[in-house]
Order: structure tokens, then sequence, then C-alpha cells
């Protein structure tokens, strides 16, 4: 069954903890945390929660995952909420595989993963069990190629946001580095 934001409210407060210190996902639905910016043609918006560093993820009305960062970043990164959850658990360094895109190439991205995925292990010794326990108490089935879907939802967000204290565009999400360039991840590469 396909997880959804109610779900993740009637869950144990340990999986909220879990999305939040391993994940850094913290579930909210305050609509004031959404209120830095606009989005072209979309007056409804739910948000459903931040990050740590003060990004904010809200659900478009057409069900659809946006991400907006602190730093004037946005896009659309899953189609739904399911797949945003998947998304986190399966990659939780999803922003890196965005930053080593090479300007948005999926090859590049999935070359980057396995990488990304040893730096994390390394530094995360608890991420195997969190996600072993978020998969588990959600009973989140895996996703069929989730970083194909990142690239999917990036490449195609069709959302214009915009800062409310300006209102200039929020620029894309897809950087230009490549994992080669990365000086603590070419230990990492194959």
């Amino acid at each position: 069954m396909p997880v959804d934001l109610n779900t993740l409210l009637a869950a144990n407060d340990e999986v909220a903890e879990k999305l939040y210190r391993t994940f850094d996902y913290q579930i909210a639905i305050d609509p004031h945390q959404a209120g830095c910016f606009t989005i072209d043609g979309i007056d409804k918006i739910q948000y459903i929660g931040g990050q740590g560093a003060g990004g904010v993820f809200v659900q478009l009305p057409d069900l659809r995952i946006l991400y907006v960062s602190s730093e004037g970043e946005a896009g659309v990164i899953a189609a739904d909420f399911n797949a945003f959850i998947q998304l986190i658990v399966t990659h939780p360094y999803w922003q890196d595989l965005l930053t080593f895109s090479g300007g948005g190439k999926l090859s590049e991205m999935q070359r980057a993963a396995p990488a990304l995925e040893a730096s994390i292990l390394d530094d995360e010794e608890d991420l195997d069990e969190a996600r072993d326990f978020v998969i588990a108490e959600l009973a989140l089935s895996e996703p069929a190629d989730a970083i194909a879907a990142l690239h999917r939802a990036v490449s195609t967000s069709n959302v214009i946001v915009r800062a409310r204290s300006d209102g200039n565009p929020c620029i894309g999400l897809f950087r230009t580095f490549t994992a080669d360039q990365s000086p603590w991840l070419r230990d990492y590469l194959e």
C-alpha cells in the first residue's frame, strides 16, 4: 500500500525521529513555513515538511512533491508522496545526486550513486538500520529506479517558483559537477 502523509502522521514517533535524524525530513503541516515563495499558476499547496538547513517540501495539487531550498533552488523531485519517501529513504543523498549530475545527466547521477552510498555508509553507522526500520514500519515497497524517477521529475519540472521577497524565479536543482570533480568522492569511484 502506498505511503501518504496521513500514514506517516499516524506512524509511531520513532519513524518520525528516524526520518528527521537520518533522512533529514521533518514532518510538518504548518502552511506558514512555505510562505517565503510563490508558485506561478498555483494558489493551493500543502506544506508537508522541511529540512534542518531550511529547505521545504510541498505537495502540489497534482500530487507531485516540490522542493524549495533555503538557497533559492526549486524543482519537483517526486511524482507523489510515496515516491518522495522511497527516494529519501533509498537515497538520502538525493541532493548530492543532483549536484553531481553533470548538468542533469542521468548517467552521471547513476555513476555518482555508489560513491555517495559508500561515503554516507562511512559517516552514518546506523543508516542501514534506520532504512530497515522505516521500510518495515511503513511497509514501504522498493522503488523500481528511484534515481531515474528523480531525474525524470526534475527534468520535466515545469513549475516556476519565485522568491516572495523580490519575485525572481528560483534556479533549477541540477548542478554541473561530476563525481570526478569531488575530492571526497574520488576515492569511492569504481
